[in-house]
């Protein structure tokens, strides 16, 4: 029985090949708890540098195969956990006491009423943690099925084809750049947090000023995609 490790892409690529970006990118975009624990960016771009005639010695994976495998996860996989908000409701991610999951239960909800459903749903597969949670958050803040399932599948598609590809590109570019494998998905993760670390700061002055664009009296998009304040809502 081959050895792996489910949260190491290397591992995980070498064990499964495509299947495994199919099962693990499923988890990451809806699967909640078990979701924040897997590799997304970090297995995607690296599972592209290897579909590259130049990645080196390590396990040799086709393109094509990671391209549907990627996208078939990140759009079936944002649908289930769509399903289990929209039945479960908000009591099924008030019962987590992760606190990742009410941190990025928060931020969606921010999302939603900042941009409206179709930016926040694109805006957030790119975005690490919030995508895991965001789509469940999507069905139990009652987001109109035909909308996300527009919106979720143009976001899984942009967010899963453009990192695959990436990786392809460089691979194709540089001989035996699976040798710097390590580096780059150290470069990735970095490049990933970048939207949370403005998100943070973007709170921290929310707070400051209640009354700002992000502040308290600020409630999930209305039915026609666009945010509305409290006050807006018909009474």
């Amino acid at each position: 029985m081959i050895a792996f490790d489910p949260t190491d892409s290397a591992s995980l690529l070498a064990a499964f090949g495509a299947l495994g970006v199919l099962a693990v990118i499923f988890a990451e975009s809806g699967l909640l708890v078990v979701g924040f624990f897997l590799p997304g960016d970090t297995l995607l771009f690296p599972a592209g540098v290897l579909c590259a005639a130049n990645a080196g010695q390590g396990p040799r994976l086709e393109l094509w195969q990671v391209l549907v495998c990627g996208a078939v996860g990140a759009v079936a996989g944002a649908q289930v956990g769509y399903l289990l908000g929209r039945h479960g409701g908000r009591p099924l991610l008030a019962r987590s006491s992760r606190r990742r999951v009410q941190e990025g239960t928060r931020r969606a909800e921010r999302l939603l009423a900042r941009y409206g459903y179709g930016k926040a749903l694109v805006i957030g597969r790119f975005i690490p943690m919030l995508r895991t949670v965001l789509h469940p958050a999507a069905g139990a803040l009652g987001v109109p099925a035909r909308p996300f399932t527009l919106w979720q599948t143009v976001g899984g598609l942009l967010w899963s084809q453009s990192l695959v590809l990436a990786g392809y590109l460089l691979g194709s570019s540089v001989a035996h750049v699976d040798n710097y494998l390590l580096p780059l998905v150290a470069v990735i993760v970095a490049l990933s947090m970048l939207p949370l670390l403005t998100e943070f700061r973007r709170t921290r002055h929310a707070r400051r000023s209640p009354s700002g664009p992000d502040g308290d009296d600020m409630e999930a998009a209305d039915d026609g995609g666009r945010p509305c304040r409290r006050d807006d809502r018909p009474r």
